[in-house]
């Protein structure tokens, strides 16, 4: 067996001239020599030079010796105090402590058998299951208007895919339980122009309302609201119709009339009832006055696609519900009806 030795490489091979790379030796071989790139100038002229140069940011000279060299922990500083925060960001104006707007005047009597005889909740009838059901309903409002805590969450829009969906009923109904509330106001605007029925469900004369208000730049909201013998309900008509009611309710007379609806009112909730969804255009433009939106869907009558295409419509609310009505099978058998005595 050999012995291990190191090899240290002489002076000499570092005179020799060094052995060519395999692609340069096989360039020799073949005669590729002649094929070299072609020469590149060192510097490129008129208006070649002005095209490949490189963009260069513009510095004043009178001010750029005066730069001093920056930090990284100078950067990182900047960065994040550029950055929004909860700190820095702007703050939303707190509501006043008393309401823009308050209601008063005469009450007018509603009758509570006409009440009755549509179905709709008897607010001196005592408990019964369609209390009950609406009682539901209504936690579900007023716990999103406490949580977010905005005008915009104490407005809410009432609203279906097509007629005879159940879409007034609801409002009528919800309105009724939300005023059983103690210490809530609660006001019911009829803003289905086309076919308004608000007023007479409950048995009132219709005249100058919401519409009428939108086109006169002069009027006051408060003049055209009528109060009821329902402790907390109130209520708007709908107005004449102009022809023009999407344009009023996209106006910024709209806005300035329902934001002094709400602000400052942290016990008003303001209900609205919309014509369909799919059948006029005032219901999108609601949509984006309100922060809730119950969208009705009547069992074994509403489709899918109906639903879809309403909440396509409606998606400027950003908190929207469904609310199934007219259902006759219960799949958790739930019945208030037969509970403490309440009535069917």
């Amino acid at each position: 067996m050999n012995k291990p030795s190191n090899i240290v490489p002489s002076d000499k091979d570092d005179k020799k001239t060094k052995r060519g790379s395999l692609l340069e030796r096989a360039s020799g071989l073949f005669g590729l020599d002649k094929l070299s790139p072609a020469s590149v100038p060192d510097k490129l002229e008129g208006e070649k030079a002005k095209k490949f140069a490189p963009k260069r940011r513009s510095v004043d000279p009178a001010t750029s010796h005066e730069m001093p060299r920056r930090r990284a922990s100078d950067w990182i500083g900047e960065a994040a105090s550029a950055t929004p925060s909860a700190d820095t960001a702007p703050a939303v104006p707190p509501e006043p402590k008393t309401p823009d707007v308050t209601f008063s005047g005469p009450k007018r009597e509603i009758a509570r058998s006409l009440l009755r005889e549509q179905g709709l909740i008897d607010p001196d009838g005592g408990a019964s299951t369609l209390l009950e059901e609406f009682r539901i309903v209504k936690r579900q409002v007023l716990a999103s208007a406490k949580t977010e805590g905005t005008p915009l969450a104490r407005r809410v829009l009432v609203c279906s895919p097509h007629q005879n969906e159940g879409k007034t009923f609801c409002s009528l109904n919800l309105a009724i339980a939300l005023a059983g509330e103690r210490d809530l106001e609660v006001l019911l605007v009829d803003a289905d122009f086309a076919k308004p029925s608000i007023m007479n469900k409950l048995g009132l004369s219709a005249g100058k309302g919401f519409m009428d208000m939108l086109a006169d730049p002069t009027s006051k909201i408060e003049d055209f609201v009528i109060g009821t013998d329902i402790p907390g309900l109130w209520v708007l008509p709908a107005g004449q119709r102009t022809g023009r009611d999407s344009e009023y309710l996209a106006s910024e007379r709209t806005w300035s009339i329902l934001n002094s609806l709400t602000r400052g009112a942290r016990n008003r909730i303001v209900v609205f009832d919309s014509p369909p969804a799919l059948a006029a255009t005032p219901a999108a433009e609601l949509a984006k006055h309100v922060g809730q939106a119950l969208l009705v869907a009547r069992a074994d009558m509403t489709g899918r696609a109906a639903l879809d295409d309403a909440l396509d419509l409606l998606s400027a609310c950003p908190d929207i519900k469904l609310l199934l009505n007219d259902v006759t099978f219960s799949p958790s058998g739930r019945k208030f009806g037969s509970y403490y005595g309440y009535g069917e």
